[in-house]
C-alpha cells in the first residue's frame, strides 16, 4: 500500500524538483498525485513500497534540516545587509498594496463585530 511522503500544496518548484530528485538518486519508488483542476485532490509524492518508508522519511527529514539551515543562513545574511523584509520595507515598496490589506482587515473587523456593537446600543 502506497503510502505519503510528501505535500506539494503550497511547495516552491524549486524544493519540489529537489525533492523529487533526491527520492530518485535514492532510488525510492514514487508517484505523484495532481490537486486537481478543482483543489480536491492531494497534491503529494507517494511512495509505493511501505518497506522503504523509513528510509524515505529519513532521507526527506535529512534534506528537510538542510534546507532549514541553508534559509536561516541566506535569512541571517539579509539581515547583516539590512536587505531582510520587514513590515515597514513592505509599506514603503508596496504603499497601495499595503493600503489595501489595511482596508480589507478593517472591514472584516467592522462586519464581524458590527453584530455585537448593536447589542450595546
Amino acid at each position: 500500500m502506497a503510502r505519503l511522503l510528501f505535500r506539494l500544496s503550497n511547495v516552491p518548484d524549486a524544493e519540489a524538483e529537489e525533492v523529487r530528485e533526491l527520492f530518485e538518486a535514492r532510488g525510492f519508488d514514487t508517484y505523484e498525485t495532481r490537486a486537481g483542476f478543482w483543489g480536491l485532490g492531494v497534491a503529494a509524492i507517494w511512495l509505493r513500497d511501505e518497506s522503504q518508508y523509513e528510509a524515505a522519511r529519513e532521507a526527506l527529514d535529512a534534506y528537510q534540516q538542510g534546507l532549514r539551515e541553508r534559509m536561516r543562513h541566506a535569512h541571517s545574511g539579509l539581515a547583516e545587509r539590512g536587505e531582510a523584509p520587514t513590515l515597514w520595507k513592505r509599506l514603503v515598496n508596496h504603499p497601495v498594496r499595503m493600503l489595501l490589506v489595511a482596508v480589507a482587515v478593517g472591514v472584516i473587523l467592522v462586519v464581524t463585530l458590527l453584530p455585537f456593537l448593536g447589542l450595546i446600543g
